[in-house]
């Protein structure tokens, strides 16, 4: 006997694919999706922070693994590792037997600055793979914009409990933001979803991206003042900001 016949809520419908806007007259669908971590490393006295960003590379380059390696703004001895893979298993495989090489003793992680999270759909993106997979490497491995603001955030969950429509409204609002900031080629954007991922119960990553920094401060002040911002996120960082040392798409 069903579950309904008996009286009891039929299970809920889960479909865990990604989903965009219609093309050629199809719903686009797509189960694929692109994991990006952030390790940001102190490096010991005895070391020269130059020389443990070429020994880095050095190892990633000599695994295929991608990544874009960062000078620490905020720390003169400090370096910042961004990594990606659809595959979240390539974390605890080939970049956790990179880190632990010998070559990369020097490096110290600093645990409250490490952030992951995954590529996400809204359901309006016209080219689905081209958002997921492409966008954010693209974005990340672009030497005419080496500064980048990593940080993550978390809303509060009276904005869950918005109707659809209103939700929408906010949304738009800060998207409209973002999109200004990119067409001037002052600020883009790497948006990735970390619920269940963060160690700190944040539910977004957020990394700005640009030739310049003061655009991307300017941006996120430009944000706190939208309704989504003042109202209703609940918590924002650490920012970590970075300036590109290195990168490599690998393989």
């Amino acid at each position: 006997m069903s579950d309904h016949a008996e009286g009891r809520p039929s299970l809920p419908e889960i479909d865990v694919r990604e989903k965009g806007a219609e093309k050629a007259g199809q719903r686009q669908y797509m189960d694929r999706r692109l994991f990006m971590q952030l390790l940001v490393f102190d490096v010991d006295r005895e070391t020269h922070p130059e020389d443990a960003i070429r020994r880095l590379g050095k190892t990633l380059k000599k695994r295929g693994a991608p990544g874009t390696i960062y000078k620490d703004v905020n720390n003169p001895r400090g370096i910042g590792l961004l990594t990606w893979s659809e595959d979240p298993a390539f974390f605890a495989t080939t970049l956790r037997d990179a880190l632990c090489d010998d070559k990369n003793e020097q490096l110290v992680l600093c645990p409250d600055f490490t952030m992951i999270g995954r590529s996400y759909s809204s359901g309006f993106e016209q080219d689905l793979e081209y958002w997921l997979v492409n966008r954010p490497i693209e974005t990340v491995t672009n030497q005419e914009w080496p500064f980048a603001v990593w940080y993550p955030l978390r809303r509060s969950g009276a904005f869950e409990q918005l109707e659809g429509r209103e939700k929408g409204s906010i949304l738009h609002e800060h998207a409209l933001i973002g999109r200004a900031y990119g067409e001037k080629n002052l600020a883009h954007d790497v948006r990735l979803a970390c619920h269940g991922l963060d160690f700190k119960d944040n539910e977004f990553l957020i990394g700005l991206i640009g030739a310049d920094l003061y655009p991307l401060s300017h941006v996120v002040q430009s944000m706190r003042k939208t309704k989504q911002t003042s109202q209703y996120i609940s918590q924002m960082g650490p920012f970590w900001v970075g300036h590109m040392a290195w990168t490599s798409r690998g393989k």
